[in-house]
């Protein structure tokens, strides 16, 4: 009798002749590029560094797509974007010491947002690791020790046999739910040392599922079944699993209106007639949540940002389906469900009981009356133009990336994202910088497709010098660039503080002409015309930066009440 784990993948003929008869000339760095090939990876981000140059010439000798950036942490955001927009782990290839050091805040942001991002990053030589001070450029005692508290996994390698097995390993780790990145770290002399290693001719790895618990499914099916006021938070756990339709169906069967959290923007529908749309950082929005007697959580945390500041206090029972087990029951009670969004909606729309309930409707057009009238109250017109604008220029199946500015906090509550997975920020992390290279990445991902990145005036100047990858690479990226002549939400956030605001103005560029310098078509528009120019810049191909000079104002929160 033949068993699983006594069945052997057999050679074919072409692998066994590349085995027998490896090209000449190969090294540790094309142990590294042909394991990601033969994982499935068709494109890598990065910046070459010394210690990194064997990994950076055998890409010549592969069919990898290189995209270089200029600022490792940059790279980091394009791989971020790229591994959201696919769902693939996205290969990033960095240097030793300052150059791996440089990317922590993009895998910081890669970690909140669940982002696929495989780092791989060189290493002093083999013979200066175990923490001592041998003086060696880039050297760190504990290089990885500075990933640790940041990335999913930590994969030293200290022989070439070692390596496609650790890549593999940390492939596995950062697609298995819930994704995020993962750090490899290869010494400088096993990257450059000849190989005696036969090509890597295979790969495939198998992450893990993460199936719900039946009798916690039965319990939850049983409670939202018989819920008087049943509720519904999805957050970015459902977008990344694709269970935005599953989402639908479990709504309408229960007739629980749904809030989407600003990582979860467009998982449900924004006008259907059960949408209590993104508007979190709301009261009314709050109460209605706090006033569900059964208030169902997929794939959010219930963090800052997901309960009004904390502020959101349920009154009801809370059923949270979360991939990240840290998340599960970190901020509420609740009958926690530890699984993948999509495989936990599933198993509740085998068991629910379908309910009527013909008020719920209209108690959701209710809580957005309120919210409309409150908003309408504060005089903010231009805002909610200016967003309306984005929002009409942009095609509806196109990408958007916003970066930390007084837009992106609009769009966060007020944008209407069309469909799943097509708006994302860096909510996660909140992190300056985020916007314009990770607008690229996903432009790297699908080149059909426009996409929009959204900074203010201080978060472009972290990303200005990736105008010259844009062009290099003829990436197809729409770049506005809101200026107010510096940190506005800071700006604000000082002034109702402390009366005045200190160290928020900043001495800009002309960002037209700057633009213009790297032989990208620079525009500067008005609020009148915003709508006109960003919509001709999208429809151009290759890159291209709108200016919209114009000082922006937040709605009044309501935490703080």
């Amino acid at each position: 009798m033949t068993h699983d784990h006594d069945l052997v993948l057999r050679p074919t003929a072409a692998q066994t002749e590349a085995a027998l008869n490896p090209p000449p000339g190969r090294n540790g760095g094309d142990l590294v590029v042909e394991t990601l090939a033969g994982l499935g990876a068709t494109t890598v981000f990065g910046l070459p560094g010394q210690h990194a140059l064997g990994m950076f010439d055998a890409l010549r000798r592969s069919d990898l797509r290189y995209i270089g950036l200029r600022v490792e942490n940059n790279a980091g955001f394009a791989a971020d974007a790229y591994g959201r927009i696919t769902g693939e782990a996205a290969p990033l290839l960095l240097s030793t010491g300052p150059g791996a050091l440089t990317s922590l805040a993009a895998l910081q942001e890669a970690r909140a947002a669940s982002a696929p991002v495989l780092a791989i990053s060189s290493q002093i030589p083999t013979a200066g690791l175990g923490g001592g001070r041998h003086g060696y450029l880039h050297e760190l005692p504990d290089q990885a020790a500075s990933f640790r508290g940041v990335v999913k996994s930590v994969h030293t390698v200290r022989t070439q046999s070692q390596i496609p097995s650790a890549i593999a390993e940390a492939w596995t780790s950062a697609l298995t739910v819930p994704h995020g990145p993962v750090w490899v770290e290869i010494p400088q002399d096993v990257l450059l040392s000849e190989t005696p290693i036969p090509v890597v001719t295979g790969g495939d790895t198998f992450p893990e599922e993460l199936p719900p618990r039946p009798e916690l499914t039965a319990v939850a099916a049983d409670l939202l079944s018989r819920a008087e006021r049943p509720a519904i938070i999805a957050g970015g756990g459902v977008v990344r699993a694709d269970a935005s339709g599953k989402l639908r169906q479990l709504a309408e069967r229960l007739q629980a209106p749904v809030v989407t959290t600003f990582g979860g923007k467009g998982a449900f529908p924004w006008t259907h007639p059960l949408s209590l749309q993104s508007w979190l950082e709301d009261r009314h929005t709050t109460d209605f949540l706090e006033d569900a007697d059964v208030l169902l959580v997929v794939g959010s945390g219930l963090g800052e940002l997901s309960s009004n500041y904390h502020t959101f206090k349920p009154r009801g029972r809370v059923v949270q389906i979360e991939a990240d087990l840290g998340k599960l029951e970190s901020n509420h009670p609740a009958l926690g469900i530890h699984a993948d969004a999509r495989l936990a909606l599933q198993a509740l729309l085998e068991t629910v009981t379908d309910r009527t309930d013909p008020t719920a409707a209209d108690r959701v057009r209710e809580v957005l009356g309120k919210v409309r009238e409150r908003i309408g109250s504060q005089e903010l017109t231009l805002e909610q133009d200016v967003l309306a604008s984005v929002r009409a220029a942009l095609p509806s199946g196109a990408p958007s990336f916003w970066d930390m500015t007084i837009l992106a906090y609009w769009a966060w509550s007020a944008f209407d994202a069309k469909a799943p997975n097509t708006m994302h920020s860096a909510q996660g992390a909140g992190g300056l910088g985020y916007g314009f290279p990770a607008a690229l990445g996903a432009a790297a991902a699908d080149p059909t497709r426009p996409v929009l990145a959204v900074s203010g005036d201080g978060g472009a100047l972290y990303s200005i010098a990736e105008l010259a990858t844009a062009r290099q690479y003829d990436l197809n990226v729409t770049w506005l660039i809101v200026d107010d002549g510096g940190y506005g939400i800071l700006r604000e956030y000082m002034t109702d503080a402390f009366g005045q605001p200190t160290a928020t103005e900043l001495t800009r560029p002309d960002y037209v002409a700057l633009a213009e310098s790297f032989g990208v078509p620079g525009t500067r528009t008005s609020p009148e015309t915003l709508e006109a120019d960003l919509a001709k810049a999208l429809a151009a191909p290759g890159p291209s930066v709108v200016v919209l000079p114009a000082v922006l104002r937040m709605f009044a929160p309501t935490h703080t009440e």
